[in-house]
């Protein structure tokens, strides 16, 4: 059996990454409740607005600017799980994720290029992926014991602009490996993804929200807003009990502050207002404080997701979901 580290493991040998003493972290929740109190964010769905501001926010749906009180942040972060389960169709991948629990891996997502080697040639050659590339990265990543579940690696270029795109990768994904799934969802296909998993139970639907063996994953717009997919996607999916990794794709100098400290605000900003939503929409829905934040390379006009810069913001992410107390996900190198 592997052998996991914990995270935030106390060790006297190796090197550790602190970015930022705990009362640094702690400016910055209190800047980003600065920012909700006086910018407040951007949610473009008239549910989700309607959603906040039952939960007691200010709601301006003129601007569509939605203004999150400190004691609803509280509420929302005493109700958000520590603790939960990514389930897989065979019981030896189930997982834990939580908050200080074992350190779990997945592969990167969501490319729209494959290169492949060329036996005859002796070079690689590049092309848009497809359905079976989805189909057979998940053979892969369910035969790699260093990958605990499966994201969807590439996107299935055959099926664009035909439709359903998105349903064809998860039909592949989900048949093609015994772990958990982690989808590159679009809201207005959620039941479907639903219907799919409860095929697999044999038709029946509760079993999907005691065990579902796929979660969600959405991305709030940066800066400081939430999209119409994003916010559905975290309502249906906090109603359905299906973990959501809420990742925000800042890039700084370019969609958030160039200095770290400032990128951390708003890039917490838009994972605690999705946090906030998930909550008052189900109180105890599982989320992931998540993170593909980088860097901008002005150069080249990039998101660099092997920059020096995205390990330091992860590294700091990491300490903002354990000072909330929430399971964190971090992209990248």
């Amino acid at each position: 059996m592997i052998n996991f580290d914990k995270s935030g493991k106390n060790i006297l040998n190796g090197i550790k990454l602190e970015m930022f003493s705990p009362d640094e972290i702690e400016d910055i929740h209190y800047a980003t409740l600065e920012v909700f109190a006086d910018v407040g964010i951007m949610v473009t769905d008239p549910e989700a607005r309607n959603i906040f501001k039952e939960g007691g926010c200010d709601v301006d749906d003129n601007t569509q600017m939605v203004k999150i009180p400190e004691t609803v942040v509280t509420e929302a972060l005493r109700t958000v799980p520590s603790r939960f389960k990514l389930y897989g169709r065979e019981k030896k991948n189930t997982l834990i994720q939580e908050v200080g629990g074992k350190v779990h891996w997945t592969n990167f997502s969501t490319g729209v290029k494959m290169s492949v080697y060329d036996e005859v040639t002796g070079k690689y050659v590049p092309r848009d992926s497809t359905e079976q590339d989805v189909a057979d990265t998940a053979k892969i990543c369910d035969w790699a014991d260093g990958i605990d579940y499966y994201g969807m690696a590439v996107s299935a270029m055959d099926w664009a602009g035909k439709g359903a795109t998105d349903l064809h990768e998860t039909f592949a994904a989900f048949t093609n490996t015994s772990k958990h799934v982690m989808l590159d969802p679009v809201a207005e296909n959620f039941e479907r993804y639903v219907d799919m998993m409860t095929a697999y139970y044999g038709g029946d639907e509760e079993e999907v929200r005691k065990k579902p063996i796929g979660c969600m994953a959405m991305c709030p717009t940066s800066p400081l807003e939430i999209g119409n997919n994003a916010c559905q996607m975290t309502i249906k999916s906090a109603r359905m009990g299906i973990p959501n990794s809420i990742i925000s794709m800042a890039m700084a100098g370019a969609s958030s502050p160039v200095y770290l400290a400032g990128t951390l605000v708003t890039h917490n900003a838009e994972v605690l207002a999705s946090v906030v939503l998930s909550q008052l929409a189900e109180p105890g829905a599982p989320v992931w404080y998540a993170c593909s934040t980088t860097s901008f390379d002005l150069k080249t006009g990039t998101a660099p997701v092997g920059s020096p810069e995205l390990g330091q913001i992860n590294a700091a992410v990491a300490k903002l979901g354990q000072y909330y107390n929430i399971p964190t996900f971090v992209a990248g190198a």
